[in-house]
């Protein structure tokens, strides 16, 4: 089996997931990363086993020559650090948010376009293993062939001290975009993956917490192109019954013309056919890494499909719409009217 040689940028918080998914992945290993912080690149390379470490880019990436670069860094360096990598015709996986501003964002298009380098978002939700088993649900048309509604309940309960995202992410606490920017363009992705283009959305954003810049609550009314309707209600602020909140991130109920499926927040789905009796789904998830394995499963995605040389789920030309819809839903609660991305 042939082995990509990969490197990483970033030992943040979200960092210790992806090294520790890039252990497991027989086809892909890592022989270096880079931080800015040398005391945490060097502990975060000791712990994972990584070979080296490096506190400037573009030293490691002349040293290294990979085949892929990691980049696991704030939204702020993205687009310096992707060019970094494009003028190297290195292939990237980018974590999310992919750009401060919408603008940013597609000038990090045209410079992957231009350089014609292999680049994938991180975008990971859609790969949580229950979104996955209802994907396959709905080809098999087990709910029927007619969507008819999406509905998404997210209350991680993280949000409402005043010392809140302190222990684990503070710069939240100063971001002016937080709950759609950080987290809700997660299940933008999510519902187009699963009802596919977005027509117009209508919502209400709102800030609970007075000691954040940003909104951590919102109301999100998607209207989709095959006639099927969505719904988001999330708020960072409140707190979900359950033990792990942040395994499934929330509820959700999928309606079609002949039944319903139902995600709790255990990661169990129960199918109602119309007319019958609900049943519980067996399917395969576990509590391992984060949310499911998901950040395991896109890097597995982004190496296989770099290996094949096959398009990725998630290209930066297509997540691009996911960013316009992420837009047109702060245009809307702004102005409070239906918009089309």
């Amino acid at each position: 089996m042939k082995q990509l040689k990969g490197v990483a940028v970033g030992a943040g918080y979200f960092s210790q997931f992806h090294y520790e998914a890039w252990t497991r992945l027989p086809s892909a290993t890592l022989t270096a990363l880079c931080d800015i912080d040398s005391i945490k690149a060097e502990q975060t390379a000791k712990y994972y086993g990584i070979p080296k470490f490096y506190t400037e880019v573009e030293t490691m990436l002349d040293a290294e020559q990979p085949d892929f670069i990691d980049i696991i860094t704030p939204p702020s360096n993205h687009l310096a650090l992707c060019q970094l990598a494009l003028d190297r015709g290195i292939p990237i996986i980018c974590q999310k948010p992919l750009a401060p501003t919408l603008a940013e964002a597609e000038q990090l298009l045209s410079a992957v376009n231009e350089a014609g380098v292999p680049f994938m978002v991180h975008e990971n939700f859609r790969f949580q293993p229950w979104f996955r088993e209802i994907k396959s649900l709905l080809n098999k048309g087990v709910v029927g062939d007619q969507l008819h509604s999406i509905y998404f309940r997210m209350r991680t309960g993280d949000g409402w001290p005043e010392d809140a995202y302190l222990s684990r992410q503070p710069y939240f606490r100063t971001m002016p975009r937080l709950l759609i920017y950080e987290t809700g363009v997660h299940y933008v992705d999510v519902f187009r993956f699963l009802f596919g283009e977005v027509k117009s959305v209508f919502a209400h954003l709102r800030k609970l917490n007075p000691v954040i810049a940003g909104e951590d609550c919102g109301l999100v009314q998607f209207h989709f192109e095959n006639g099927a309707t969505g719904l988001l209600d999330a708020n960072r602020y409140n707190e979900a019954d359950a033990e792990d909140p942040r395994y499934t991130f929330g509820e959700l109920l999928l309606e079609a013309n002949r039944g319903s499926i139902r995600l709790d927040m255990e990661g169990r789905l129960r199918i109602h056919p119309l007319g019958q009796d609900s049943y519980e789904h067996q399917y395969t998830h576990q509590k391992r890494n984060f949310a499911g394995d998901c950040v395991y499963a896109t890097q597995q995605h982004f190496i296989a499909h770099l290996l094949e040389k096959k398009a990725f789920e998630t290209p930066i030309q297509d997540y691009l719409q996911t960013l316009r819809i992420q837009e047109a839903i702060y245009t809307s609660s702004d102005e409070g009217k239906l918009i089309f991305p």
